[in-house]
């Protein structure tokens, strides 16, 4: 195979991926390759990060790689230009980091934070993929999706990253309804122990979900009781706010 026909063989597969996760035969019949070459393709594409296989699964999926280059588009770059003042405005109000995440398959790819003072900082999320169950960004996505995308990510197996993490369908359900009722996620040690957050969607002019801005903060601090009312606010005004950048 000729260097050229392998550059464009590898653009194919990963176009199919871009789909969402599915199978070495299915990606050697929608690019019209033997299966034994999609798999040979698939494996140079996974040692480059490019690729990877879902966790638990047979099933391969864009890899960190990829999404950090497409990161650097400029539809995810003027959003992180334009969502970064209201970050700012919203860590300093909260006193706990403010960050920006997208959709990136059934996974939260977080693109920004802003951090503050406090000695007891929580880790820089930015550059990583989290499963959307786990999180408050991705419980945002979730609730916002169409019900036949609901539908399949329910079906999916789902990681318990701690005891608190909502791996039961129905449990998921009832909290997917109580966001799209409420406007904004909170989320209790479910993706880490000692980790609190909640996160607002940020809306397009067509009323797609397209990003979520969150806060979130060691949980022994984050919420206070007396403040958690204040703080669901102004993470819903730094989304209102982000939202009319974003339109204009």
């Amino acid at each position: 195979m000729s260097r050229v026909q392998s550059i464009e063989r590898a653009f194919a597969v990963l176009s199919v991926l871009a789909d969402g996760p599915i199978g070495v035969t299915e990606v050697a019949e929608r690019v019209d390759l033997p299966k034994s070459t999609a798999a040979r393709m698939l494996a140079s594409l996974t040692r480059e990060g490019a690729v990877e296989q879902v966790p638990g699964d047979t099933r391969y999926r864009l890899g960190g790689r990829i999404v950090s280059l497409a990161a650097g588009v400029a539809p995810t770059r003027n959003l992180v230009s334009l969502a970064r003042p209201s970050l700012i405005e919203l860590a300093t109000a909260v006193g706990e980091a403010a960050g920006l995440s997208v959709v990136d398959g059934f996974a939260v790819h977080y693109v920004d934070q802003v951090n503050t003072s406090h000695q007891v900082q929580v880790r820089d999320w930015t550059g990583t993929r989290v499963p959307m169950h786990a999180v408050s960004s991705g419980q945002v996505f979730l609730a916002h999706l169409a019900e036949p995308a609901i539908e399949r990510y329910l079906a999916l197996p789902r990681v318990a990253f701690t005891d608190q993490t909502l791996t039961d369908s129905a449990a998921l359900r009832d909290r997917l309804r109580r966001v799209q009722l409420d406007g904004y996620a909170w989320v209790r040690e479910e993706f880490a122990e000692g980790l609190n957050s909640v996160a607002a969607p940020i809306v397009d002019s067509l009323g797609n979900v397209v990003a979520a801005v969150h806060v979130h903060g060691p949980s022994y601090r984050f919420p206070r009781p007396e403040t958690e009312e204040r703080v669901t606010e102004s993470v819903l005004v730094a989304a209102t706010r982000i939202s009319e950048r974003a339109r204009e």
